[in-house]
């Protein structure tokens, strides 16, 4: 399969509706069974000529987006949070059709597998273009940790980039440190705004991480928990799925609060939506993070934001103006009804405030715009 895509690469794309920053070659490098790199190819679909490598598959919606003939699948089965080494025997694949695709911006995503890949097809293959690397959280906040062999290879792409992203200050310091030159910083925000924000019940809860350890669901059960024994009416929505839900619907079972949580899986955007938009509270208390576009979300629909104590969460919440920063100590659980309350009364204003904040800093196309106005300053 991946012969007859470098036979069959075509010599460019038809001359309709040329991209914004001329005929550039631009090649995401990813896993595109992933909404996170749809979201990327989405928003430079209009601005570039899009090429795609994909570690795995396609996603549905790239079928609008980047021709056939422009897209390559090693479709491998890689996860991740690093450690992806199995695709790395398929680098002779990708470098022999990154050759033929000869781009002139290669911009691989999650730094310790797809960055590793590109800089080594770049080498070994001596590709002329230049690398954009975005970091995607984990791979910096959390891989680096791991040993010396990860944060070293962590560092070599840093080092091979000519530009690098980030979606937040404090990842983009930490990037820095390992040898990144430029740090491109913006969240990776919301495609399009919600309605303005309107009164909603006081005391109704949201929350849609996944149910897996690193966001620490138990400590979200546990916020409620001491809310809803101070507030008898709050009731809690907890969307997503993962390893733990089995456990966390027996402790609230063990809690007596099967009647105020509900567990309702994975939603589509349009129900996600929804409840972003009937919630006054959003809860999101991982213990490792960047800007997460679901707070965001949460924020832009007039949500309060009630985040763990992480760099990152102090790029966007006050505590005690517009959100609260919850940390880690027992008594500040004791304590979350006496912090909550003084906020209720001003809850449409936050929420508008939040919402126009996101207008304003967390949208994504103007950001890409920027990141593609300093690509090409650099070319």
């Amino acid at each position: 399969m991946a012969r007859r895509l470098i036979r069959d690469l075509p010599e460019a794309l038809p001359e309709t509706d040329p991209p914004a920053y001329g005929r550039w070659r631009h090649v995401l490098i990813g896993d595109a069974e992933s909404p996170h790199l749809l979201k990327w190819a989405r928003a430079l679909a209009p601005q570039v000529d899009l090429w795609v490598a994909s570690s795995r598959g396609f996603a549905p919606g790239f079928d609008a987006l980047v021709p056939e003939r422009c897209r390559f699948a090693l479709g491998e089965d890689t996860r991740h949070g690093g450690g992806n080494v199995g695709v790395l025997r398929r680098l002779p694949e990708l470098g022999r059709w990154l050759q033929q695709v000869d781009a002139d911006w290669l911009h691989p995503h999650y730094l310790t597998s797809h960055g590793t890949l590109t800089v080594a097809a770049k080498k070994g293959w001596k590709l002329r273009g230049q690398i954009c690397a975005s970091a995607w959280g984990s791979d910096i906040l959390v891989t680096p940790q791991r040993g010396p062999h990860y944060r070293w290879i962590t560092s070599q792409v840093l080092r091979a980039s000519t530009l690098t992203t980030s979606d937040s200050e404090h990842m983009a310091a930490q990037m820095r440190q390992l040898g990144a030159a430029e740090v491109q910083v913006f969240p990776f925000g919301l495609e399009r705004m919600p309605p303005v924000p309107v009164r909603k019940a006081p005391w109704t809860f949201f929350a849609n991480r996944g149910l897996e350890p690193i966001y620490r669901p138990e400590r979200v059960i546990s916020a409620f928990a001491t809310l809803a024994s101070a507030f008898p009416e709050a009731r809690l929505t907890v969307a997503n799925d993962g390893s733990l839900r089995g456990a966390l619907e027996a402790r609230v079972a063990e809690l007596g609060l099967s009647r105020h949580v509900a567990f309702v899986g994975r939603l589509d955007a349009a129900t996600q939506q929804r409840h972003y938009e009937q919630a006054q509270w959003y809860l999101s208390l991982p213990s490792s993070d960047s800007v997460a576009v679901s707070v965001l979300e949460a924020m832009a629909s007039g949500c309060i934001p009630i985040l763990s104590d992480l760099p990152a969460n102090h790029e966007l919440v006050r505590s005690g103006h517009n959100g609260l920063i919850l940390t880690d100590t027992p008594i500040e659980l004791m304590n979350l009804p006496m912090q909550l309350a003084p906020l209720l009364p001003q809850a449409l204003e936050i929420g508008r405030d939040n919402h126009e904040w996101v207008r304003l800093h967390g949208q994504f196309a103007p950001a890409v715009v920027g990141l593609l106005d300093r690509m090409a300053e650099l070319m």
